[in-house]
């Protein structure tokens, strides 16, 4: 069973959900692919988990890194919770480029390369957004490309988080737009 509760951002509204296992999503209310894998038969119930959650979120908010984990539960296949598991290692007001991630992958599975747009895809389906930080994964010359949450929200959450934009930057066309 799944269940479900809301938080007020600074950025907008924010729907969470949980199952007995952990947090299985966060989105931004709009987002693309805004709480795609969420069960029919969920319910609206604040659960314990909701208000570490809430507490964690009210920390990075007011800039600050929370400092400690809430538990997780992905849902997704294989390659992506591979994927979002090395999300969870980026540092607070750190970024990392999608070929980053991808090395990463193909070390652990042993074959000489991974996909850097398969990297992508998993980065932009992840369920639980700003706590495994999509937001902070970029393009490998700069750009601020592929958050589901929107350009703006990506640019904000790295802004919040002090981490050096000098060198990003918003792409003419792409996935970002």
């Amino acid at each position: 069973m799944q269940y479900t509760s809301h938080y007020t951002s600074p950025l907008g509204e924010i729907l969470l959900a949980a199952d007995d296992v952990g947090l299985t999503g966060l989105w931004f209310v709009g987002q693309k692919y805004f709480a795609r894998y969420l069960e029919k038969d969920h319910e609206e119930r604040e659960i314990p988990l909701f208000g570490k959650v809430k507490q964690w979120l009210d920390l990075y908010f007011s800039g600050k890194d929370p400092g400690f984990a809430v538990p997780l539960h992905f849902t997704g296949t294989d390659f992506q919770n591979a994927v979002w598991e090395i999300l969870c290692t980026i540092p607070y007001g750190r970024t990392m480029t999608y070929g980053e991630i991808a090395k990463q992958i193909a070390a652990k599975r042993g074959v000489p390369r991974m996909s850097a747009q398969a990297v992508g895809g998993a980065v932009g389906h992840n369920e639980i957004s700003i706590i495994v930080p999509c937001h902070r994964v970029v393009g490998t010359n700069g750009s601020l490309t592929g958050y589901a949450g929107g350009i703006d929200k990506k640019i904000s959450l790295l802004t919040l988080e002090r981490a050096d934009m000098r060198a990003l930057f918003i792409p003419k066309k792409g996935t970002a737009l």
